[in-house]
């Protein structure tokens, strides 16, 4: 019997095929680019590589897909954790009879405006989502910073309503940014469309959900350090967070009403907030488990293998962790910084890497590009090179341990005009 993956997050790879296997399954990747796995590849335990099947496909092409997935044998299950393949991944288990959720409510979930729009009307959002033309060409792009500013107001945040890894995404906090990032986004393609949003100032967070037919399970929340405006990617996070018990119970709540009115019923969800004066405001919904480290993260707080519940998900019946006695203080806590260069150019590796075993917290470096990419991007995660993460008994000394470490390493990029 066996468990396909329609591509996979950059790093969990090991652990899923580990679950796949204890539950008596292979687990099959299909993937366009196999080289986005090098590090959990090279890391596989003797268990998850007995368990693993890769197909290369281009895995933009659906019937490609479907094809490669018609010749897997005995396939039980589709697994499908990103947000670039789920809108796919959904209509391929669809068609080929398999457990899987409703096509359209990952539509919905794909698309920020509607979601934000969806819960502003069902008054779990203090904002509305405006649609604005992206083409200046388009007649009514000459009137839509007017339109936002009576709609919208200002400080807002203009994204792209299906963009991925914080790219197309504009803070702006008065009309001179406001068409300054007019005039970048008619520039741009977008995966969606654009729009825009109130800003909501507050500390950045993340639920860690399951969930099983409407049944909803708060597993934790992660802290999210952002990047100084304009500039809006993700430095740094730690989890689990250590609220108190009542403000836990209002998020436990409040997350379980956001999913349910947005349609998402089954599976992991990665919630984005911001904790404002006023309460949470939903920043985006990911309908799978989180990316960068927070799978391992999860794993290791809850000194479980969390991907377990994606196995059962994906064979249709009901995740053991949701019944689980585990909760996130049954093992350590982690925090992890994200190491992005100073400049753009050629990736040429990295300075300090041999010192992190003097840190505490047994810091570990977790690469996501080789020596020799092309650094383009500074001000959204597409610059990330690699990621330092420690261990100590609470998120926030794990988070001071991390960052200690990580500032040691340095990537180094040799410009253009040196080369």
């Amino acid at each position: 019997m066996t468990i396909a993956a329609l591509e996979a997050l950059t790093f969990g790879l090991g652990r899923l095929a580990e679950a796949a296997g204890g539950a008596g399954h292979r687990l099959c990747l299909l993937t366009g680019d196999r080289a986005v796995y090098r590090h959990e590849l090279a890391h596989l335990t003797p268990e998850a590589l007995a368990a693993l099947d890769i197909v290369d496909v281009d895995t933009f092409d659906e019937s490609a897909c479907a094809a490669a997935l018609a010749a897997v044998p005995d396939l039980r299950g589709l697994v499908n954790s990103t947000d670039t393949w789920s809108v796919p991944g959904a209509d391929l288990a669809a068609k080929l009879g398999l457990p899987g959720p409703d096509p359209a409510a990952v539509r919905l979930l794909r698309d920020k405006s509607r979601v934000r729009t969806l819960l502003h009307e069902r008054g779990l959002s203090r904002g509305p989502a405006l649609t604005v033309p992206a083409d200046p060409s388009n007649p009514a792009h000459a009137t839509a910073a007017a339109e936002i500013l009576r709609e919208i107001g200002l400080p807002a945040v203009l994204k792209d309503s299906a963009g991925t890894s914080s790219r197309n995404v504009w803070p702006v906090r008065d009309e001179q940014q406001l068409h300054a990032a007019l005039g970048e986004a008619a520039q741009r393609a977008f995966a969606g469309r654009l729009f825009a949003e109130p800003f909501f100032s507050g500390p950045v967070y993340s639920a860690e959900t399951l969930s099983w037919e409407g049944e909803t399970r708060l597993l934790g929340v992660l802290s999210r350090q952002m990047s100084p405006e304009p500039s809006v990617r993700e430095e740094a996070a730690a989890f689990p967070v250590a609220f108190p018990a009542p403000e836990l119970g209002l998020l436990q709540d409040w997350v379980g009403r956001v999913l349910a009115t947005a349609g998402h019923d089954t599976g992991f969800a990665h919630v984005e907030f911001v904790l404002t004066t006023e309460g949470p405001e939903l920043v985006e919904i990911n309908r799978r488990i989180g990316g960068a480290l927070v799978g391992e993260a999860l794993c290791r707080a809850l000194g479980t293998n969390a991907y377990e519940a994606m196995v059962d998900t994906a064979l249709g019946r009901r995740p053991a962790l949701l019944d689980s006695p585990v909760d996130a203080s049954s093992g350590p806590a982690t925090g992890f910084v994200l190491a992005y260069p100073d400049r753009r150019g050629t990736l040429t590796g990295w300075t300090g890497l041999d010192t992190l075993s003097a840190f505490p917290g047994s810091p570990e470096w977790y690469p996501t590009a080789l020596p020799g990419r092309r650094v383009e991007h500074l001000d959204d995660q597409r610059g990330c090179t690699g990621i330092v993460l420690a261990e100590a008994a609470t998120a926030e000394l794990a988070l001071h341990r991390a960052l200690s470490a990580a500032g040691s390493v340095r990537p180094v990029v040799a410009a253009d005009d040196e080369g």
